[in-house]
């Protein structure tokens, strides 16, 4: 992989913090899943990098957080 944070097809791989700032809120999959209106199974995909959220839905998970976008996502 090279330096500029992107893969073999030359696409950036984006990551997050959800987890680890969902935990320190003391919050599960399912509570946080029904603040920003969507399924534990959602939250656990956008954690394990398995599905990334929509724009809407990224600002949505940053609201609840009380964060900025760039506290929970970043380029890998």
């Amino acid at each position: 992989m090279s330096n500029n944070k992107q893969n073999y097809n030359g696409q950036y791989i984006l990551k997050n913090r959800l987890k680890e700032l969902r935990a320190e809120m003391n919050l599960s999959q399912t509570a946080f899943g029904k603040m920003v209106g969507v399924s534990k199974n959602s939250i656990s995909s956008i954690e394990t990098g398995r599905f990334c959220p929509t724009a809407k839905l990224a600002l949505l998970i940053c609201k609840a957080l009380n964060v900025k976008f760039e506290d929970v996502f970043y380029f890998d």
